[in-house]
């Protein structure tokens, strides 16, 4: 299968086409809380002993402050919801950020997170899921701390906006590594997804229990589609396999989004379908590139360090051998917050969430 992509608009135009227009200093929602993996880090990592951190040039080539961690040239999806929720300024790491930054919003991503604990150890360091959650709630004590009362807080965090972007990791640093990992032979690709699924269930039910309301859940990218499994798989092509298990989870995770939505009656679950997103003709919106990095990898997949990347990045799908560049963030994030198409988020998009 050759890789396929579309992106039927790229900010600003965006804004103008889909009738997006933030109003600086009054956000839609306020604060917003952002869990996940590299695809939303934006430095939580940097001072961690992992081999899972960017906060050198390349990265950043096109962000403002220059390598500050995230995993791109320039902005994340995590930062592009911001500005379209309102957002003047990017959601803080949980690293970094203050008493006064948290009553915004915290961003808890970690470059390597995955649901389950073990996953990308032979990395190094990384925030897990569940040591994400740990984090939220240590955060969910201090917003009382300053609201004056758990039920002041309570209040307040329901009416945010919660994103998790988490489960890459679980396939492309546990099941597909069999040589360290044994679940490839423990479990079927569905018996993975439904064990994935089960676990991501109890951790989602933490999250709500800390207040969320208003949680948009993003499923897994064409992971088969990444220059690293198509190197691994030596091929040109995404690889099939790769792509149907991780279909498989994805497919778990609608179904969990209408269970939850029918048990908590008060809260609000979306799923953000990236397939739906990430589907079309990639000559539309100008790339060209679609199966290798703009940056020169090392054996980590990540950007050598110091070495100048690609002159023409708007071209290029992937920024290195895992994550993609800027314009497919944009692509990614403007349409999980107002839908092209029906089948990009379930039962609404981000857009309508906030509303609720």
């Amino acid at each position: 299968m050759a890789v396929k992509f579309c992106i039927w608009f790229i900010l600003p135009i965006a804004l103008v086409f889909c009738n997006i227009e933030p109003i600086w200093g009054a956000p839609q929602v306020p604060c917003y809380f952002s869990f996940g993996d590299s695809l939303v880090d934006n430095g939580n990592n940097n001072n961690l002993s992992t081999l899972a951190k960017v906060n050198y040039p390349p990265y950043g080539i096109d962000f403002p402050d220059g390598p500050t961690g995230r995993f791109t040239n320039g902005r994340t999806i995590l930062d592009i919801l911001g500005q379209l929720v309102g957002f003047e300024n990017y959601i803080p790491p949980f690293a970094t950020a203050t008493s006064q930054d948290i009553i915004k919003g915290v961003n808890y991503g970690s470059g390597a997170a995955g649901i389950r604990d073990e996953t990308s150890r032979q990395m190094g360091d990384r925030i897990s899921f569940n040591k994400q959650l740990l984090n939220h709630q240590k955060v969910v004590s201090k917003i009382a701390s300053l609201l004056g009362s758990q039920a002041a807080a309570n209040e307040y965090l329901g009416r945010c906006l919660y994103t998790v972007v988490i489960g890459s990791n679980d396939y492309i640093n546990n099941y597909l590594m069999p040589q360290i990992y044994p679940t490839s032979k423990l479990y079927t690709p569905a018996q993975y997804a439904e064990v994935l699924v089960q676990q991501y269930s109890q951790q989602l039910m933490t999250l709500y229990n800390n207040g969320a309301r208003k949680i948009a859940l993003f499923g897994l990218g064409p992971i088969g589609c990444t220059p690293a499994e198509i190197s691994t798989y030596r091929t040109t092509t995404c690889v099939d396999s790769v792509n149907a298990a991780v279909q498989l989870f994805n497919d778990k995770l609608k179904f969990l989004v209408d269970d939850f939505n029918r048990q908590l009656t008060d809260a609000k679950f979306i799923y953000i379908n990236i397939t739906s997103i990430q589907s079309g003709d990639p000559a539309t919106i100008g790339l060209q590139i679609l199966n290798q990095p703009c940056c020169k990898v090392s054996e980590t997949g990540l950007c050598k360090p110091g070495v100048r990347p690609c002159t023409f990045r708007a071209i290029y799908l992937f920024w290195d051998s895992f994550h993609p560049t800027e314009t497919v963030n944009v692509l990614t994030a403007t349409r999980a917050y107002n839908a092209l198409l029906p089948t990009d988020a379930y039962p609404m998009d981000i857009r309508h969430l906030v509303q609720q």
